[in-house]
């Protein structure tokens, strides 16, 4: 069965923010995410509020609904002080909160905090802030000295209430960090190949069906890298697989029946969580809350889709 969720971006006063996580869980929705960048593209000079403290509030008004970050990276974390977050995210949502990682890229986070890293020690950088955190987050105390992060006595008591830690869905788009979710992930996710402006401008519509088509051939590299690391289910479990509809060329809620399309067209590649956007007026996302309403009811439906076996 597959599970859906939805991401509501970080740029409303919280006065007007919680009713929207409310309605998210209110309609079915499995699990609600946001952003966890300082500014992000073309909202850089807009309203654009902390992830932390805006997932710990989504969890005090809400019960059921699995929470996230879509996704955090050590572009401006140290493992550390982050893990104590993911402690604290965990215990006020009492075990619901589910950590979304990335390598990071190039925008606007890359280099607030000074100059932007390569992409290839962005790479050895999430090998190490990966596998600290599993430390961190595992046992009451770390001693740890590696090529990037330090963490000395530092302790992470109570634990978290999931077990054994709070679990990981990790963004990979290649062989090494695919390895790296299959090591220390519970999730894998992905926005889909990325596709230039000049594949998109001419035929929206054959640009999503390529994206569509390159969504497979990764979705064969995540199955080939799952079997090199034994995790055909039977030792090991396989990994979630967290799809974003909205990597596509075409906005998910432009229209109903392109979002059904899309959480079918998701589960027949064996995805096991598919993931929309909550529309904006304009511009990035943009779209109609009508359709995100119709969308909500149609939830049950596609919540009982069959994953296709992998």
């Amino acid at each position: 069965m597959v599970a859906v969720g939805i991401v509501l971006l970080p740029q409303d006063r919280w006065s007007l923010a919680k009713d929207r996580w409310r309605r998210a869980e209110a309609w079915g929705f499995d699990h609600a995410w946001t952003y966890d960048h300082l500014a992000w593209r073309t909202l850089a000079d807009g309203p654009w509020f902390a992830t932390v403290p805006l997932l710990a509030a989504a969890a005090a008004v809400t019960e059921r609904i699995a929470l996230g970050t879509f996704v955090a990276s050590p572009n401006f974390r140290h493992p550390v002080p982050f893990a104590k977050d993911v402690l604290g995210l965990d215990d006020v949502s009492g075990g619901r909160f589910v950590l979304g990682i990335g390598a990071g890229g190039e925008g606007f986070d890359a280099s607030v905090t000074g100059p932007a890293w390569s992409r290839g020690e962005r790479t050895r950088r999430y090998e190490e802030f990966v596998a600290l955190l599993d430390t961190l987050l595992t046992q009451p105390v770390t001693e740890f000295t590696g090529e990037f992060y330090e963490a000395h006595d530092a302790r992470m008591h109570p634990g978290t209430v999931a077990r054994p830690r709070t679990p990981f869905a990790m963004a990979a788009a290649g062989p090494r960090t695919m390895a790296l979710a299959a090591r220390y992930g519970q999730g894998w996710v992905t926005y889909g190949p990325a596709l230039g402006a000049d594949e998109t401008a001419d035929d929206p519509l054959a640009a999503q069906e390529r994206w569509w088509a390159g969504l497979a051939d990764t979705c064969a590299q995540v199955d080939a890298v799952e079997a090199a690391a034994g995790r055909d289910g039977s030792t090991l479990p396989r990994l979630r697989r967290y799809l974003s509809l909205d990597g596509a060329p075409l906005f998910s809620l432009s229209s109903l029946d392109l979002a059904v399309e899309g959480v079918e067209r998701a589960a027949g590649l064996g995805f096991t969580d598919v993931v929309v956007h909550w529309p904006r007026p304009e511009g990035v996302y943009g779209g109609s809350e009508a359709v995100l309403e119709e969308f909500a009811e149609r939830l049950p439906g596609l919540q009982a889709l069959p994953v296709a076996a992998r």
